[in-house]
């Protein structure tokens, strides 16, 4: 079922323009629906050179912050999604507000960890590549261990 609504909002997406903040809305309907189905093809969704970055809080009150390269992302969740599937490690979305950022569109939301139990926030610049397909060109996430 979640995989029939993954393809269902994909379709619409590429079929109905809307307004930049309606296609930001479908593209982030999308993100959380491939995750959800724990589809790899959710690393898809990221452009080649998308920004990834994850700031590490630790209970010290320590934080690192990693940069991937989007390639190396992109394969990263390829790989995780069969084990987070086995875990049952999913996500709910809170706050989740749109604002336009030139032609590109900024999603703001607090990710809750279903198996770890914290919310973090989540900050998704989305926007149209040169075909008209919505992409995800920045990730700024928090994690916790």
């Amino acid at each position: 079922m979640r995989l029939t609504t993954a393809f269902f909002l994909l379709f619409l997406s590429t079929v109905i323009a809307g307004s930049p903040l309606d296609d930001a809305k479908v593209c982030f309907d999308r993100y959380v629906a491939l995750e959800a189905a724990f589809d790899p093809a959710v690393a898809d969704l990221y452009a080649d050179d998308a920004k990834i970055q994850n700031t590490r809080a630790y209970p010290t009150g320590k934080k690192r912050v990693v940069t991937l390269p989007a390639p190396t992302y992109k394969q990263l969740i390829r790989q995780a999604m069969p084990l987070a599937k086995q875990l049952g490690d999913t996500s709910t979305y809170s706050d989740i507000q749109f604002a336009q950022e030139g032609d590109r569109v900024r999603v703001t939301a607090t990710r809750f960890s279903n198996l770890k139990k914290y919310s973090s926030p989540l900050s998704l610049l989305v926007g149209p590549n040169k075909e008209g397909v919505w992409l995800i060109y920045e990730e700024l996430s928090e994690s916790q261990p």
